[in-house]
């Protein structure tokens, strides 16, 4: 039996990757089994929990994936001694039309599953304020139960004792307070956290956060009040159906965002995955039967790909007989030209005609529905696919046919429609889910 609880704050950038990786660490160092749950689309979160627990972590999300579903991926928590989820932006925020079962908040997830919250709150600039916005999210919501509280970037010890005073008269535990210059911070950039595949020294930073927080929080009482929990022992994969039997799968630092589910379910489903890396210049195995590149940052390696002429050659006479599908970089990538934040302007593959363009960034974000007007790989005309969309390139030219009609969460078309040319396909949301 696990104990569970689902790590969340009043909003982004408050510290809850830190706090998750640093109590995973801390409880793995004192020898229990920890896993890891990312709520909600986040590529970069599940790697670093993997670092920190030596465990896969996976996505659970409420808008796009069913409750069967999210049960499925849960249940590998089932010989874990402790399941520490992680929320995505405000405990409660979610999009304003609900999907299959919940609007993405990670407020959904502690409900469906039962698992109390830590909420992380940043004082800084108030005192007892803290205690009445910590009040407000703990009543907000009937079935979401508030385990405590974790403070972070206190600015003194008479700051932490102002807002613990207002904290516990209000009836609400204090588990421990970060000052604000504890040196845990990891490194960003425009789409998030860089990678832990892409940082050498990930282990040490972590365990350098494990130490600060075990210095600063009551271990012992954060564990207390994580509930019990009994997950059944279920078929842990997700209904998708792989793209293919051999699929030759882009896999580097600017082909890096592929959700753990997915590629568990296709190989749940029999797939076989093989990996190639654009940015070392090799082109999919020759034996492969579809071939898929995932987003990531191919905007920043622009000008080694479009200088790897083994890996585009490659790329194109597979393209010639088989299927090639790119999700959102990897859309880009097979594009005709992208253009750099610098305003340089790189050739890409050229398998498709989208053309994009990084010199006037533009957030794209939010989940998407699509019904493919045509096949892709994996999924026939007519498909509805749920996914989400995160990105900062503008659409210069995307002549090609539509390869959906795309709505975001609310009904609305967006321009994003995603394309095809013989066997290339494309599209800018990374799918997580079938919609059935």
């Amino acid at each position: 039996m696990a104990r569970s609880l689902i790590i969340s704050a009043p909003a982004s950038g408050v510290g809850k990757t830190t706090l998750t990786l640093a109590l995973a660490r801390a409880y793995r160092d004192r020898g229990l089994k920890v896993q890891c749950f990312k709520s909600g689309p986040d590529y970069i979160d599940p790697a670093f929990h993997t670092a920190a627990t030596g465990r896969a972590s996976v996505n659970l999300d409420s808008w796009a994936m069913h409750r069967e579903a999210i049960e499925r991926l849960v249940s590998r928590g089932t010989d874990a001694d402790l399941v520490l989820a992680e929320g995505s932006m405000g405990l409660f925020d979610g999009v304003a039309v609900p999907g299959v079962s919940g609007t993405g908040a990670s407020a959904d997830i502690a409900e469906m599953m039962g698992w109390p919250v830590l909420l992380v709150i940043d004082p800084s600039g108030q005192a007892q304020t803290a205690a009445a916005i910590a009040a407000g999210l703990r009543d907000f919501r009937a079935g979401v139960r508030l385990a405590g509280i974790v403070l972070n970037r206190v600015a003194s010890a008479r700051h932490e004792e102002l807002v613990r005073r207002a904290l516990t008269a209000a009836g609400i535990a204090v588990f421990g307070a970060l000052p604000r210059h504890a040196a845990i911070t990891l490194p960003k950039r425009h789409l998030g956290l860089v990678q832990a595949e892409e940082q050498a020294e990930v282990n040490g930073l972590i365990a350098e956060a494990a130490r600060i927080v075990s210095e600063h929080v009551d271990l012992d009482a954060v564990l207390q009040s994580a509930c019990a929990w009994s997950p059944q022992l279920v078929a842990r994969s997700v209904n998708v159906t792989p793209p293919g039997q051999r699929i030759a799968l882009a896999r580097d630092a600017a082909f890096s965002f592929v959700y753990p589910h997915m590629l568990e379910a296709w190989r749940a489903a029999g797939a076989e995955i093989s990996t190639f890396s654009p940015l070392a210049d090799e082109g999919p195995d020759a034996s492969a039967d579809v071939c898929w590149l995932p987003g990531g940052y191919p905007e920043l390696y622009a000008g080694r790909l479009a200088s790897n002429t083994r890996f585009r050659r490659a790329l194109k006479s597979f393209a010639e007989t088989r299927p090639v599908h790119g999700e959102c970089g990897g859309y880009i990538v097979l594009g005709t030209a992208l253009t750099d934040a610098n305003d340089a302007l790189h050739e890409m593959t050229g398998l498709l005609g989208l053309e994009t363009s990084f010199a006037q960034r533009r957030m794209h974000l939010g989940y998407r529905l699509a019904k493919l007007a045509a096949p892709m790989p994996g999924h026939k005309a007519g498909a509805c696919l749920r996914g989400h969309e995160f990105h900062y390139s503008t659409i210069v030219s995307q002549p090609d046919t539509p390869l959906a009609i795309v709505r975001d969460a609310t009904g609305v078309t967006v321009a994003e429609t995603g394309s095809r040319r013989g066997h290339a396909t494309g599209t800018f949301f990374h799918l997580i889910a079938e919609d059935r």
